[in-house]
């Protein structure tokens, strides 16, 4: 018995010690254990364990092996450093190259200066770092093979075939494939698929740079004969998608470029793409194109191209041509897309005879399986529609050009599956024609792959209101269709184009939901490269289009990098963007007449109920420009203030000052009213919210605003603009209930109005569909357009109460606030430091508040409740807790100071304050 006790003993302290130690430890933009990595200067983050306070010091090493790890660090030592920093703490060891790999630990010291004990071991390996490091060429089907059909892009491009066989004569240490394509992919070894990325490696602006990933091929390899293996289609290089603003024809043909490195006892072998290579044109995927599908013949399957002992005789030597030294080879930054998730059919009909039609019950982004029976020759046609017409047929209008359809091909009779490779689709129905005559429909014909960039969920919100849970899933929904590689504007359409104004819309809800930090430091990398000369921004990012810059839209470039830096707190997301974010405001300043840029302006677009018909709203665009010009100017000069740049702070600043008093000179009368012609609720919620506006003249406007809004029954009236904005001034000037009535709106215009129309994502307009009158007559009719899910950050931080007040959230405001007809809501983000959660809950006269604070951190909480009753926290009276402080008891709140760790508060009501 005390041997057994000794063993209990010894295990409990060894599990003590071990959960005193750092955990979740990422590199850069919150990597975990990365492989083909781009970044040579990383930095390192982790969380302190549950139970710890604060971090008064820390310490990393890191090596070349895991073996060295912690004494014999070879890479670097930093030493005990004191100081809190957990996050982003900056590389600082000797250069790093590519493919390196390096491991590292990190040790803290808590509040009482406990020395924790070591991390688990991280590493990251460096990807290919430079153009320099590539021996191969790029590879393609020769030209003399393409007709003039498969070179216009527009009409038929079939997917070309790639192969080659190897020997490996010697045993395998490890092995990496490093690739990337001008075009799309997918690349087998021995027959089995490398990785799971769906059509890598995503799209850039491949004028300047094209993203390469690494794979850990080790295990896919052998002793003796291997095949290497590859699909490769047009994507976004080639094609419609290209076209776009385009009138002339191209002659780009898609091609890829690759180089596996396999390490043995004896040193390298390396395998590159080279005229070695064996490549054909004539396989089953006939057409694969972005807007209007794949065609798949079965008739021209290869049978095991992709394995060993393949007859490619009849098959062409690669075309080759160099790598340019113009066009960078940049490790991919992000992850890339990925089947998410699969959705199964929820109904289906048959409109016309052998016509059936699947609905999945969810307005989604990505590909179905198919599985019908078919007899040989027949094709089996695969349509997609967003919504049903009147007479529950598909509605494609809202398509536009865009086929949106995909064509199976049968080699022979029986059952077959197949699921598109190079295209994806926004639907919510599928439609099945061609299947064998006579066949009795299954639901299980179909299912639905979920495809959306790789990134993990980052929080959570639920309340007691179902339209209310609706809203949030439709939010969520409407960002897994549009982030696919890069922010699109919408999935379904001929466009799906990364429109920098919804961009900058929508991050900040964006980083709520989901681990986001990377997606957007990567978008903002070809958002540099697009920057033209003068300084100015492109609509959308990749620029297809041609087109430059518009107010709101093009200060994407300095919004959404002060928006990652002050919610992850890494201050290199500034450092990366800083000279862009000043050539933008420059190039204005150039631009400007009185402080008013003379560029191009959307205005609030998509305003509903306007009195002029515009799609860019009723509000003055001059307005817009000189309202978003300040804005861009203020946050460059807070930029320029977290860098350490004080003269162009100063400066900054300097400018700021003067818009802002020629704004409120120009735009707003003494009495502050608005001076336009037509009043508009966006008018007053741009000068508001970007505090263009003295003390004293806010006060006025905000009731001129309020006025405004009650004209109109209390319904918004906002656009892409104003809408996002909205929630965000009526908090600040502590009109929550009028914003809960805002939101609970049942009517046209609402975010519920949508709902109650049967939206199961976020729409371009508020009225795309109505049960009355039908489809909107615009041709911009998209059912799954991100930017009104922006109303999503109020949710997360004012009816769950989860905002932060310094950087990276290292001092939390946690302060719900009831209303409507709610009586409970709850969230939960993951922050850089850790969980946090907010859990409220009205039982009677009772506010019952749980709430989780990360360690290394500090809140205020903010309890709502008659202050001349008792407060409890963990069912003690407030005032026996040494972790709560109370700062200050308002008539109708208790103001606390609290700890890390987690609480239940309880409050009470009395009836005059419920």
């Amino acid at each position: 018995m005390i041997a057994l006790f000794l063993v209990f003993l010894l295990n409990s302290c060894a599990d003590e010690q071990n959960n005193f130690s750092p955990k979740a430890l990422t590199v850069s933009e919150q990597f975990k254990n990365p492989i083909g990595f781009y970044d040579a200067t990383p930095s390192f983050s982790w969380k302190l364990p549950k139970g710890t306070q604060l971090q008064t010091a820390y310490k990393i090493v890191a090596a070349s092996s895991p073996d060295l790890l912690p004494n014999k660090a070879d890479i670097w030592n930093s030493g005990k450093v004191e100081s809190n920093q957990s996050l982003y703490v900056k590389y600082d060891g000797v250069a790093l190259t590519s493919r390196q790999k390096i491991y590292w630990q990190v040790q803290f010291w808590d509040e009482n200066g406990k020395k924790s004990s070591w991390s688990d071991v991280a590493h990251f390996e460096l990807g290919l770092l430079n153009n320099d490091d590539w021996s191969g060429k790029w590879i393609s089907i020769p030209h003399d093979q393409l007709t003039e059909k498969d070179y216009r892009g527009s009409l038929l491009f079939p997917a070309q075939y790639m192969r080659k066989e190897i020997d490996i004569d010697k045993s395998i240490k490890n092995a990496r494939l490093y690739i990337t394509a001008k075009g799309v992919y997918e690349a087998y070894i021995n027959g089995k698929k490398v990785g799971d990325d769906i059509m890598p490696p995503g799209w850039v602006p491949y004028r300047k740079y094209i993203p390469t990933l690494t794979y850990d091929v080790t295990d896919m390899l052998k002793e003796g004969k291997n095949t290497i293996a590859f699909a490769v289609a047009e994507g976004w290089y080639a094609g419609k998608v290209y076209l776009r603003g385009r009138k002339k024809k191209h002659n780009l043909t898609p091609s890829l470029l690759c180089q596996l490195e396999i390490e043995h006892k004896e040193g390298k072998t390396e395998v590159v793409s080279d005229e070695s290579w064996k490549v054909t044109k004539d396989g089953p995927i006939r057409i694969a194109k972005i807007y209007d599908g794949e065609t798949y013949d079965a008739n021209y399957e290869l049978g095991n191209w992709h394995t060993n002992g393949f007859d490619d005789k009849k098959w062409h030597k690669a075309q080759t041509h160099n790598i340019e030294k113009s066009v960078l080879l940049l490790p991919k930054r992000f992850e890339t897309v990925v089947n998410r998730e699969a959705l199964e059919v929820k109904s289906m009909h048959q409109p016309n005879e052998n016509v059936t039609i699947f609905n999945m019950g969810q307005n989604n982004v990505g590909v179905p399986i198919v599985k019908v029976p078919m007899l040989k020759g027949d094709t089996l046609k695969i349509r997609f529609a967003e919504m049903l017409d009147r007479d529950s047929t598909m509605y494609t209008k809202n398509y536009r050009s865009a086929k949106s359809t995909d064509y199976y091909v049968a080699a022979d009779d029986g059952m077959i599956t197949y699921k598109p490779t190079f295209t994806f689709h926004g639907y919510q129905y599928v439609e099945l024609s061609g299947y064998k005559k006579g066949a009795i429909p299954q639901k299980n014909w179909v299912k639905s792959l979920v495809q959306y960039s790789n990134f993990e969920e980052n929080g959570t919100f639920t309340s007691s209101h179902p339209k209310l849970n609706q809203l949030q899933s439709n939010i969520s929904w409407g960002m897994k269709g549009n982030f696919f590689d890069i922010p699109t504007d919408c999935p379904q359409r001929d466009e799906r184009l990364g429109w920098t104004g919804d961009a900058q819309i929508i991050s900040p809800t964006s980083m709520f939901h989901n681990d986001m930090y990377a997606f957007w430091a990567g978008w903002l990398q070809s958002v540099r490269y697009e920057q033209f000369e003068d300084g100015g921004i492109p609509w959308v990012v990749p620029n297809n289009l041609g087109k430059r810059h518009s107010s709101g839209w093009a200060d994407a470039i300095v919004i959404i990098p002060w928006e990652l830096y002050f919610r992850t707190g890494d201050v290199e997301v500034l450092e990366e963007n800083y000279a862009a974010m000043v050539k933008w405001v420059n190039y204005c300043t150039s631009q400007a007449i009185d402080h008013i840029p003379d560029i191009k302006s959307f205005g609030d677009w998509l305003q509903p109920l306007t009195e002029s018909g515009r799609g860019a709203g009723d509000v003055s665009k001059e307005l817009i420009k000189m309202a978003y010009y300040a804005h861009s100017v203020d946050l460059v000069a807070n930029s320029a203030r977290v860098l350490g740049k004080t003269q162009e702070a100063e400066h900054f600043s300097t400018l700021h000052d003067s818009i802002k008093t020629a704004f409120e000179q120009r735009w707003f009368h003494v009495d502050g009213r608005a001076k336009h012609k037509v009043e508009t609720q966006t008018h007053y919620l741009v000068a508001l919210e970007f505090e263009l506006l003295s003390d004293e003249m806010e006060v006025k406007a905000i009731k001129h605003l309020k006025r405004l809004i009650a004209e109109y029954d209390n319904h918004l009236r906002t656009g892409f603009l104003g809408t996002p904005i909205l929630p965000l001034v009526l908090d600040k000037a502590g009109e929550y209930d009028l914003m809960y009535d805002i939101l609970f709106k049942e009517t046209y215009p609402s975010w519920f109005y949508s709902i109650n129309q049967g939206a199961t994502t976020m729409w371009e307009r508020w009225d795309s569909y109505t049960k009355k009158d039908g489809f909107h007559k615009d041709g911009m009719n998209s059912f799954n357009h991100y930017a009104y899910g922006a109303i999503g950050r109020w949710m997360y931080e004012r009816i769950a109460g989860i905002k932060p007040t310094k950087v990276a959230y290292k001092e939390i405001e946690i302060a719900p606030v009831p209303g409507g007809s709610l009586t409970s809501a709850s969230a939960s983000y993951n922050s850089p430091y850790g969980l946090i959660s907010s859990n409220w809950k009205l039982d009677n006269d009772q506010f019952l508040l749980e709430v989780t604070i990360p360690s290394n951190t500090m809140a205020t909480v903010i309890v709502p409740g008659d202050t001349q009753k008792n407060l409890t926290v963990n069912g003690q009276n407030i005032n026996e807790s040494e972790a709560i402080k109370v700062i200050e008891k308002t008539e109708q709140s208790f103001i606390l100071s609290v700890a890390p760790g987690t609480y239940s508060f309880v409050s009470h009501f009395s009836s005059d304050n419920k």
